[in-house]
Formats: structure tokens, C-alpha cells, sequence
């Protein structure tokens, strides 16, 4: 009966020792699962945050962008205030002041018409330049370039004569050679009624003086004059279309420091170019066209 009852008391106390390990093995796993659970959590909430950081900063942007934003209508408004403020103030221009703007605009109006009219004439004045330096061209032939040179300077034509053609050393008597040249200068010139003929002497530097001849300038004016009296005398160019003229030594091309440049130096030069009066007058006539298109 005891070995019964002992043998009894150890099998319970046999079965309550391995329910207990069932159960502590039990809680032991439980209690890792919420280890594990507790980190994904914890991990969670780090990201959480993270994220509230981020929002945060990026709240914080826009409330800055949104004071900005407000600035900037608060400056349009006042612009707009400042805007509408000078309308109402031009709006309420006094008669006199209204006149003064109109007469202002047609004082532009006239400048630009006189801008645009000169620009014309200036354009036709070239045209006919050119015009004139080929018809001198044409003329004057097969001529050695250099005895006589045609060329243009600001809108002017310029007809260059050497000394040694026209004139003997020191002389003021011209060549029969330089009198075939003339003749077709003339002929160019008389066929432009509308232009003017300035005859300019040039000597070197090497002083001169003679009987009837007393200086550079004298020889210079003497030789013009005497061109001038072909053109006239023996070609009919109209005297009251020529002028002659001396300038010496005092405009010379090159320096005068060798015989070849001294030889360069002395010339004639004959210039042709436009009446003022009848440029004037393409400007005026410009305008006139100019003004007659506006009022239509």
C-alpha cells in the first residue's frame, strides 16, 4: 500500500516537473516573439520620426515660400497702387500741358522728316557722284594713272594732274598734252550744269622766286588761274561754275625729302562737286514730298 502511494506522489510530482518546462518553454518563446516585435516596432518608430524630421523641414520651407509669396503680392499691390496713381495723374494733364506734348511729338516728327529727306538727298548726291566718275573715266581714256587720277573723297570727285604733264619747271604755261586732257574734263563738266569746279595749285617745298613769280603761293594761285582761263577761254566752261585756288607747298601727299616725292607733291587737282544751293534744295524738295505723304 506504501509503494503504491509513494510510486503514486512520484508520478505527480513526475508530471507537475514537465508541465512546468512545457509552460517555461512556452513563455520563453512568447518572450522573444515580443523581442522581436518590440525591435520591428522600435525600428518603426525611428522611421517615424525620420519622417516628422523631414516633414518638418519641409513644412517649414513652405510657410517660408508662402511669406515670401506674400511679400511679393504685397509689393505688386503697392506697385499697382503706385501704377495707378501716375494714371490718375496723366489723366489729369492740363490743356496747356496736352498742347506742349503735341507740339513736342511734331517737332519729332518734323526732325525725322528732315533726317529721312537729307538721307535721300545724300543718296542721290552719291548716285550722281558715281555717275560722274565713270563718265570721267569713260572720257579721259587710256591716260597714264599716273598723270591723271580720278577719284572720290567723301561724295567728291577729285581729278588729279601731275606736274610734269601740265606745267614745265617752274612754269605756269600748260602743255598741249595737258590742254588734250582738259578738253575732256571739260567736256564731263559742261555736261553737268548743276555742278561747280574748284581748280587747286600745289607746289613742293623748294622756294621759289622769280620776276613774276614771288613765292610758292604765287606759283600755286598762277598755275590754278591758268587752268582756270583754258577752261574757260578754250572749252566754254561757264566762269561763274569755277573757282582757282592756290595752297603751295602746305597740303603736300607725301613728304617732300626726295625728287620723286617733290615730283608727287606738285599737281593740280581739279574738284567737282555739287551746288549747295540745289543740294539744299533736294533736301527741301525731300521734305516737301515728305510732308505732302503725311498729310494724305
Amino acid at each position: 500500500m506504501k509503494r503504491t502511494l509513494l510510486l503514486s506522489l512520484g508520478v505527480i510530482v513526475l508530471l507537475g516537473s514537465c508541465v512546468s518546462k512545457k509552460k517555461h518553454v512556452a513563455l520563453q518563446a512568447s518572450n522573444e516573439t515580443l523581442k522581436t516585435k518590440l525591435d520591428e516596432a522600435n525600428r518603426a518608430l525611428g522611421d517615424c520620426n525620420s519622417q516628422k524630421s523631414i516633414l518638418d523641414a519641409r513644412l517649414a520651407e513652405l510657410e517660408n515660400k508662402n511669406q515670401h509669396l506674400k511679400d511679393q503680392v504685397n509689393q505688386l499691390n503697392n506697385t499697382n497702387a503706385a501704377l495707378l496713381n501716375n494714371v490718375s495723374q496723366m489723366a489729369t494733364l492740363s490743356a496747356k500741358e496736352a498742347e506742349n506734348l503735341e507740339k513736342s511729338l511734331e517737332q519729332i516728327k518734323e526732325q525725322d522728316l528732315r533726317i529721312r529727306s537729307l538721307h535721300d538727298a545724300l543718296t542721290k548726291k552719291d548716285s550722281v557722284t558715281l555717275a560722274l566718275v565713270v563718265n570721267l573715266k569713260s572720257a579721259l581714256g587710256n591716260l597714264n594713272d599716273t598723270d591723271v587720277v580720278v577719284n572720290v573723297e567723301k561724295s567728291v570727285v577729285f581729278i588729279s594732274l601731275s606736274d610734269k604733264m601740265v606745267f614745265n619747271s617752274g612754269s605756269t604755261t600748260i602743255s598741249p598734252r595737258a590742254k588734250e586732257v582738259l578738253s575732256k574734263v571739260a567736256t564731263v563738266v559742261n555736261s553737268k550744269p548743276d555742278m561747280e569746279v574748284l581748280v587747286e595749285g600745289h607746289t613742293d617745298n623748294v622756294p621759289i622766286s622769280r620776276d613774276c613769280i614771288k613765292d610758292n603761293w604765287d606759283l600755286s594761285v598762277q598755275r590754278a588761274v591758268a587752268i582756270t582761263r583754258v577752261l574757260q577761254n578754250d572749252y566754254a566752261v561757264s566762269p561763274g561754275r569755277i573757282t582757282a585756288g592756290g595752297r603751295s607747298e602746305y597740303v603736300p601727299l607725301v613728304a617732300n625729302d626726295t625728287p620723286e616725292n617733290r615730283s608727287t607733291n606738285r599737281r593740280t587737282r581739279i574738284v567737282i562737286l555739287p551746288k549747295m544751293d540745289q543740294f539744299y534744295g533736294m533736301i527741301e524738295q525731300g521734305l516737301k514730298q515728305a510732308s505732302e505723304m503725311e498729310n494724305k
